[in-house]
């Protein structure tokens, strides 16, 4: 027998990595998800800079603080199946802490009898499945393993006992012939596509690095830049992660932008460094398409094997990614710019013959507006009209392509709309739900000049002008052009009738009746029909906004947001509209994190392309959150910037909210004389424009007016004329079931009443706190007033308890509850002491401990010292009871 002495190469391979403070913790792929806790085998497979090493070291950590004993192995090239088990033997004993494990396989293994590798893995299982422990087996760069090693590794994961899981990682092209384990579900597979952070994640990311100070539009638009590629967001964000200042890290972005960025030369040589020059031109040909198709890349290209090569880089780089349907590919956003740069210098009548080429294929397929977009850039202008004539107009209505349609706004001359009116209405169409909506009546005049025009063709040009009049913010005109026909429209057309369904509910809405809006949409919301179906959900989301029913809201938005985004793309005006909507919502339950990622790098696109009352509640819950956060400067920043997208769009009401908010946000902190100046300026817009606006438009404005007056009249402390204000608020809002609106001002009122010292307050109060406890709203008291949101915590009914909670931040004049005896000692707690703490609750040692949080083991007993002295306790176990007793540590279950 000899003596096992490790190489000391090998001591190195299973020595795990240490894990960074500033790698996030990613919650969808945390180690304690039921799926990773019962699989017993779980594969990573991943091209190059996803994260798989990080991700397996902060497992580890994970699994060692649930009292898990995890073995670390790193795989090398020269590693045969002697330096395999060695390795395996040497990670259990040091995971483990069983220094004697497989000492006499080793011996044998090494010594004269020279025992074949795979008889010596089949004694190192045994010896596992012996030992009473359950034990994770990490195996990293498994494909940097030679053939015959990786078939030790396959039988390894065939066999191995119930008290072993393996978790493994491997590039993409790594054939570990698990797929029988997978087709039964004895093993599960990670691909790029889970590996990628998702928006949040990156959010997240950025609010860890930027420590509070997180921009996170900034953070979205690198989350899109890279799409979610790890390797690529550490790039990006690598200035924050070194202490630079969000200014600096904004300055960078837009280097990027142009070009000039050292970060973005980086990116795009880890991107298409490994590319040889076929590959490259291969996606060069293909870049000039937004997604590829492995007939199609064959047909640009003349390359019999394009199909096997797009597989192969979508399998082995981060370049290709699977698109949502069928054999499609995208190509990574930032590559496609830069491969299409290199398109751009080759010869004309070289682009020209690619893009016929696409064109032809789309035409084949049935793709006609693909077709005419490439037909256009091969300069056959005649065809490409034809097609577009063909395809525009069902692209924009039935499929939402508001972008290509614009597009063929800004390159067709004048004259060819003129001959050609199915281009002329699918351009008025695009126009009247843009910001460019009084362009649409221009298009719909021309269109109707020419006289012939049937009852279904008027219909249509009357809806048309009603989506133009909806997003100039005139619903006296929307209803002045769709009453007449409202009953018995003359119209064939599925798509327009789904249409003027929908037209109908958005009339009933406007009239204040949201339920009858619901009842009137198309019914299944347009099915088949996408971009109708898009506007029903919208419209019904509004709806339930529009009571205050924000929890029926966030149920009905929350898969009809993921839907939009799916089809139509994150930052598409109807995604971005429902986010708004579904954001609003989360705010007022309480979830500003939540709603703050739905919002992020959106707001250009709502200002834009958004219904006005989107775009105001868009302003108005950025403005709160902001508010709520003690970031004045920025609420009032915000409210000021809807008021410049009123006066930019044309939009008056937009005006009147951006100053209603205004003073109410001043009233919060009863600044009389700012508050009396804004309902000033306030009284003198509404004036302004009231001469020429109609009924319906007046009352919604006459309602935020009151409510103005009331917040005017509390900042002044004048009680009995905001009691007058508000009753008239509450008024106006009930007629047009505005619930919230009006909970807000009868919570206003009794907030009036009670200083007052009127008796009718209170029972007020805490009727309007069982309305909003109902609805789900826990915003809007300390939204409304501070010391509403004061008094309603103290006034609550039994039924409001569950609801109500404390605002972001403490309420001005707010009396701080009465501390538990002992809170004393919670906070003075060091947060490394919390963390010790909770795994001492676990009943993991001092040595456990210390490897889960990657300190030395002196250093966490210094750490039980000082916890048994701060919570009175002379032994581990009371130290955790005295923690749960206190709170700190959450009661055994």
């Amino acid at each position: 027998m000899t003596a096992f002495q490790p190489a000391p190469d090998l001591l190195l391979k299973v020595t795990p990595p240490r894990v960074s403070r500033q790698l996030l913790t990613r919650q969808a792929l945390a180690a304690g998800r039921p799926w990773l806790r019962e699989t017993p085998i779980l594969l990573l497979q991943a091209p190059a800079g996803f994260g798989k090493t990080s991700l397996l070291a902060q497992w580890r950590l994970d699994l060692i603080a649930r009292g898990t004993a995890v073995g670390w192995f790193a795989c090398q090239p020269h590693d045969d199946g002697a330096r395999l088990l060695q390795g395996l033997t040497l990670a259990l004993r040091g995971g483990a802490g069983w220094p004697g494990f497989g000492q006499a396989l080793l011996e044998d293994l090494l010594g004269s009898t020279r025992e074949q590798p795979l008889e010596g893995l089949t004694r190192w299982l045994a010896e596992l499945a012996h030992l009473a422990t359950n034990v994770v087996l990490v195996i990293d760069e498994a494909d940097r393993l030679p053939t015959s090693t990786r078939e030790l590794l396959a039988y390894l994961l065939h066999n191995q006992p119930p008290n072993l899981r393996c978790i493994v990682a491997a590039r993409s092209d790594c054939d570990l012939g698990l797929g029988d384990l997978i087709a039964y579900g004895q093993a599960r597979t990670l691909g790029p596509a889970e590996l990628r952070f998702s928006l949040e994640e990156t959010l997240a990311l950025m609010r860890l690095l930027a420590s509070g100070e997180a921009d996170l539009d900034l953070a979205a638009q690198l989350h899109e830049l890279c799409e979610g590629w790890p390797l690529g967001l550490q790039l990006l964000l690598a200035p924050a992660a070194a202490g630079a200042d969000l200014r600096s890290l904004r300055e960078r972005h837009d280097d990027f932008g142009t070009g000039q960025s050292p970060q973005r030369e980086r990116l795009l040589e880890l991107l298409l460094r490994q590319l040889s020059s076929e590959d490259l031109r291969l996606l060069e040909d293909g870049s000039i398409v937004d997604h590829l198709h492995p007939a199609l890349c064959r047909r640009l290209s003349g390359a019999e094997d394009a199909p096997a090569r797009l597989a192969r880089l979508a399998r082995d780089t981060p370049l290709l990614s699977q698109a949502e349907q069928g054999e499609w590919l995208r190509l990574h956003a930032l590559a496609r710019e830069q491969l299409r740069e290199h398109v751009q210098q080759r010869p004309v009548a070289e682009r020209a013959a690619l893009h016929a080429r696409a064109a032809a294929w789309f035409l084949e397929q049935g793709q006609l507006e693909a077709a005419a977009r490439h037909a256009w850039q091969a300069g056959e202008r005649t065809q490409a009209l034809d097609l577009a004539e063909r395809s525009l107009y069902e692209a924009l209505t039935q499929r939402g392509r508001q972008g290509e349609v614009r597009e063929w706004l800004d390159r067709l001359p004048p004259e060819a709309l003129e001959q050609r009116p199915r281009l002329q209405l699918a351009a008025a169409w695009s126009l009247a739900t843009s910001e460019r909506h009084a362009e649409a009546g221009e298009r719909v005049e021309r269109l109707l000049a020419g006289g012939g025009a049937d009852a279904a063709l008027r219909c249509e040009c009357a809806l048309v002008l009603g989506s133009a009049a909806i997003f100039a913010d005139d619903p006296d005109r929307f209803l002045a052009l769709h009453d007449p026909w409202v009953e018995k429209p003359p119209l064939s057309d599925p798509m327009l009738l789904a249409v003027h369904a929908n037209r109908n509910a958005f009339r009933a809405l406007l009239l204040g009746q949201p339920a009858a809006a619901r009842q009137s949409l198309p019914s299944g919301g347009g099915q088949g029909l996408r971009y109708v179906g898009f506007w029903a959900d919208l419209i019904q989301g509004l709806s339930y906004v529009w009571e205050g029913q924000v929890r029926l809201a966030e149920a009905q938005l929350q898969p009809s947001l993921a839907r939009a985004e799916s089809q139509l793309g994150r930052r598409s005006p109807f995604a971005c509209m429902q986010a708004v909507l579904l954001a609003s919502c989360l705010w007022e339950q309480g979830r500003p994190e939540e709603a703050e990622a739905l919002l992020a790098h959106r707001l250009d696109v709502i200002e834009r392309s958004g219904l006005p009352d989107i775009v105001m509640l868009a302003y108005r819950t950025l403005a709160r959150m902001a508010s709520a956060a003690g970031v004045e400067h920025r609420a009032l920043e915000l409210l000021a910037a809807l008021g410049a997208v009123g006066a930019a769009r044309g939009l008056p009401r937009l005006i009147i909210v951006s100053l209603a908010e205004q003073l109410r946000l001043h009233a919060s902190h009863y600044r009389g004389e700012t508050c009396k100046v804004l309902l000033e300026q306030l009284e003198a817009t509404v004036r302004e424009h009231e001469r020429t606006c109609g009924p319906i438009w007046q009352r919604g404005v006459r309602m935020q007016l009151a409510l103005a007056r009331g917040h005017a009249a509390l900042a002044a402390r004048e009680w009995r004329a905001a009691i007058g204000a508000l009753e008239q608020a509450a008024g106006g809002a009930q007629t047009l079931h505005l619930q919230r609106f009006r909970i807000e001002a009868l919570g206003l009122r009794a907030f009036a009443l009670d200083r007052c010292s009127e008796r009718d307050a209170l029972p007020l109060m805490q009727e309007v706190l069982g309305l909003a406890a109902s609805l789900g709203l826990q915003r809007v008291f300390s939204d409304a007033h501070p010391d509403l949101g004061n008094w309603a915590s103290q006034a609550n009914p039994p039924e409001a308890v569950a609801v109500l909670r404390p605002s972001a931040t403490p309420p001005a004049g707010a009396t701080p509850a009465p501390a538990r005896a002992g809170a004393a000692n919670v906070t003075a707690l060091t947060p490394k002491e919390r963390e010790v703490l909770e795994l001492l609750g676990r009943n993991l040692s001092n040595k456990e401990v210390a490897l889960a949080l990657q300190v030395g083991e002196e250093t966490v007993k210094w750490h039980v010292k000082n916890l048994f002295s701060k919570l009175d306790a002379g032994t581990r176990k009371q130290a955790v009871a005295r923690a749960r007793i206190l709170g700190i540590l959450p009661p055994l279950v």
